[in-house]
């Protein structure tokens, strides 16, 4: 993240997200809010853009940001049965949940946190589309150079002796090894039942030739953004640096089993199909 400015993969991802609710059918993930947040300008652009037909990386990456919201959001509604009553979005960008939440603040505190700047401007985005802030809601903007997670979460209200569900996604490629456990660990400190949903790009040496210029493609493109990918993960691994942490149940999922649960019955061909990324979802 640069300094004062707003992340620019947010917008993007932003975009998918949005793009999603009027180019599919049936929806993956039904987002009423997704095109007002992205601001009119984009969402007129959205609309009068016909997608080309051609263009399958595009296809692919909207699946997976489809997939992935999907996937936090039905492991979110699996922690409230299991007594959870703090939801953190880390790296939030134009997420939409805590305007669409129904829920009183006694019974889910919904927390976003995310870089200054980039904070900043979704509230703009946000008072531009006459969407309401609501008393469930906290802001908790970080600059993970100057502070912690946790000492930025305390200061915002949050309860360290209460269950909590954490989603983390478009995050962890771009930060380091270091930065990525330290969160982990945090998160793993929670009570019983606490848990995470977060994507993560696997090792370039995993993946075919084609899914290789794939991620070479993207990689590029972020980077020119001045947001570089940094982490690459491999998954037995990964899962080991959890278990180690403190989380016992695990539930990765790759691009096979993102298809089967939540693109096998369409017939418009979308679907995830390569395997730069995958889901992880960890519970304490």
């Amino acid at each position: 993240m640069k300094e004062d400015t707003p992340s620019r993969t947010a917008q993007r991802v932003a975009m998918r997200r949005a793009a999603h609710q009027i180019l599919d059918e049936p929806r993956v993930f039904e987002d009423p809010l997704a095109m007002s947040v992205i601001g009119r300008d984009a969402a007129d652009w959205l609309r009068s853009t016909p997608e080309t037909p051609g263009d399958r990386a595009s296809r692919h990456l909207r699946a997976f940001m489809a997939a992935r919201s999907r996937f936090a959001e039905d492991e979110l509604s699996a922690a409230i049965a299991r007594g959870a009553a703090q939801y953190v979005v880390l790296g939030a960008g134009l997420d939409t949940y805590a305007y669409r939440n129904r829920a009183p603040a006694s019974d889910l505190r919904v927390f976003e946190v995310d870089h200054p700047a980039t904070q900043a401007w979704k509230q703009t985005r946000l008072a531009e589309a006459g969407i309401a802030i609501p008393s469930s809601l906290r802001f908790v903007p970080v600059d993970f150079e100057k502070e912690t997670l946790a000492s930025a979460l305390e200061d915002a209200g949050f309860d360290r002796t209460r269950i909590t569900f954490f989603s983390w996604l478009g995050v962890t490629p771009y930060l380091t090894a270091e930065a990525t456990m330290t969160t982990l660990v945090f998160i793993a400190s929670l009570p019983a039942g606490s848990g995470v949903v977060f994507d993560y790009a696997v090792e370039r040496s995993s993946l075919s030739p084609l899914e290789q210029m794939a991620l070479d493609a993207l990689a590029s493109r972020v980077a020119r953004a001045g947001e570089p990918f940094q982490l690459f993960l491999e998954p037995q691994a990964l899962g080991a640096m959890l278990r180690a942490a403190g989380f016992h149940h695990l539930e990765d999922l790759g691009p096979l089993e993102i298809d089967a649960r939540y693109f096998g019955h369409r017939t418009d061909g979308l679907r995830v199909g390569s395997g730069l990324a995958h889901l992880m979802s960890a519970r304490v």
